[in-house]
């Protein structure tokens, strides 16, 4: 077995209606708090404040995102995802928390194209209101049958996370989405 690191499918792409591309290795962290009371902490680690519920905010190379009233997941480089979790543990010494580096739990694809088809594709997999999510609005719903989370970064790029063991089903699921021929044109 080999210890180098890979991404769930090797940066695999479709171009379709839209063009979707798995990221590669991403650094992902779940904190798991109160998170009025780990929102300084947060802040000095990252530099970013706590978001809006079901929001994002971008800083340097890092994204925080609201996941749930006591979650959120910061995004940032694999590379530096262990020495942010370090960071987080020490400035939230003595309060009740998780932190969790699971970048190699999960999977990210980044999606373009079109403001209109690329609302159309997502909403052909999910039930979740794709008009009504606005840019830097978090939304964690069902892709089919496995669960995710989805995010607009602008009208034309979209994000989508899930679990890596489902990395396979959930590109193939917006690849056939995405197939040309299949404009539902309601966006």
């Amino acid at each position: 077995m080999s210890d180098a690191m890979q991404s769930a499918l090797a940066e695999a792409q479709f171009d379709g209606a839209i063009m979707i591309r798995e990221m590669g290795l991403q650094g992902m962290i779940t904190l798991r708090a109160d998170l009025a009371k780990a929102a300084k902490a947060v802040k000095k680690v990252t530099g970013l404040a706590m978001p809006a519920p079901r929001m994002i905010t971008t800083g340097q190379g890092v994204q925080l995102a609201w996941m749930s009233p006591d979650e959120v997941m910061i995004l940032c480089d694999h590379a530096s995802a262990d020495g942010l979790v370090a960071d987080l543990g020490a400035a939230l010494a003595g309060q009740h928390h998780l932190v969790v580096n699971v970048s190699d739990a999960r999977a990210m694809f980044a999606l373009s194209g079109q403001a209109g088809a690329l609302r159309d594709v997502i909403a052909k997999i999910t039930p979740a209101d794709i008009t009504g999510l606005g840019l830097g609005e978090m939304r964690r719903t069902r892709m089919q049958q496995v669960a995710g989370a989805i995010w607009f970064e602008t009208e034309t790029e979209a994000r989508v996370i899930c679990f890596r063991s489902v990395a396979r089903y959930v590109f193939d699921l917006l690849a056939v989405s995405a197939q040309p021929g299949g404009a539902v044109g309601y966006h």
